[in-house]
């Protein structure tokens, strides 16, 4: 596994362990259809949380919330109907989070949790 590959395993390990603490149910993690990847799916109470992860060592380009662009949270929107589309139930709030995790060589590790609401 490339560093890059298991630097972001690690961090959407950290980001579900995150959620489960929070009360949060993973449903899913890494789900896949033609369009991309849902990282974690949850759900909040009644909520479905589709979640995004982004993993960094260092923040020289910005945060890794930073990271996660309009054009990706309109992928995730999409990737979020595809789901949505699966699944024999319904959902009266979907929300869409990100999760940023720091994980620098050195030092303390940073989780960062981002609440949207779609």
């Amino acid at each position: 596994m490339r560093t890059k590959d298991a630097l972001g395993r690690h961090g959407e390990d950290l980001a579900a362990k995150f959620l489960q603490d929070a009360g949060i149910e993973v449903l899913e993690r890494n789900w896949r259809c033609r369009l991309g990847e849902i990282d974690i799916v949850a759900l909040d109470g009644e909520c479905l949380v589709v979640c995004e992860v982004k993993t960094r060592r260092s923040l020289a380009a910005g945060g890794p919330l930073e990271a996660v662009t309009p054009v990706k949270v309109a992928r995730l929107r999409r990737l979020t109907a595809t789901w949505l589309a699966d699944q024999d139930r319904s959902f009266d709030e979907i929300r869409i989070d990100v999760i940023g995790v720091h994980r620098p060589r050195r030092g303390r590790t940073v989780i960062e949790h981002l609440k949207w609401v779609s």
